[in-house]
C-alpha cells in the first residue's frame, strides 16, 4: 500500500505556471511509475502524463504536449508536474496515481492504477 497527496493545486490566469507535486508515504515510491490524470466536472478522468518508475520514460497527453513537463525528484520521494502556458481547458481536479510496473513502462489508463490521491483543483481564469 502507497498513500499518495497531491499539492500545489490552486487559481492561475491563462498563460500562467503551477507546480503540483505528488508525494508518497513510502520510501519505496521510487519503484512505483506514475500517472498524473485529471477531471473536469462531467467530464471523465483524462490522461495527462505519466512516468516509469526508473524514470526513464515518459508520456503525455496531445493536448498537454510542450506545455507540461513530469519528473521524478529521488531525494524528495515526490513526482512534479511543471504545468506552464495554461488555458481556461485545463480546469480540473488533477490526481496522482501509482502503480508497480516494469522498469520503463509507463501506463496510461486510469484502471491501470492502483493507488490514487485526494486530488488538487487546478482552476485557470480566462
Amino acid at each position: 500500500q502507497v498513500q499518495l497527496v497531491e499539492s500545489g493545486g490552486g487559481l492561475v490566469q491563462a498563460g500562467g505556471s503551477l507546480i503540483l507535486s505528488c508525494a508518497a508515504s513510502r520510501r519505496s515510491f521510487s519503484t512505483y511509475a506514475v500517472g498524473w490524470f485529471r477531471q473536469a466536472p462531467g467530464k471523465e478522468r483524462e490522461f495527462v502524463a505519466a512516468i516509469s518508475w526508473s524514470g526513464g520514460n515518459t508520456d503525455s497527453a496531445d493536448s498537454v504536449k510542450g506545455r507540461f513537463t513530469i519528473s521524478r525528484d529521488f531525494a524528495e520521494n515526490t513526482v512534479v508536474l511543471q504545468m506552464n502556458s495554461l488555458k481556461p481547458e485545463d480546469t480540473a481536479v488533477y490526481y496522482c496515481a501509482a502503480g508497480t510496473f516494469p522498469r520503463f513502462t509507463i501506463r496510461i489508463t486510469p484502471r491501470e492504477y492502483p493507488y490514487w490521491g485526494q486530488g488538487t483543483q487546478v482552476t485557470v481564469s480566462s
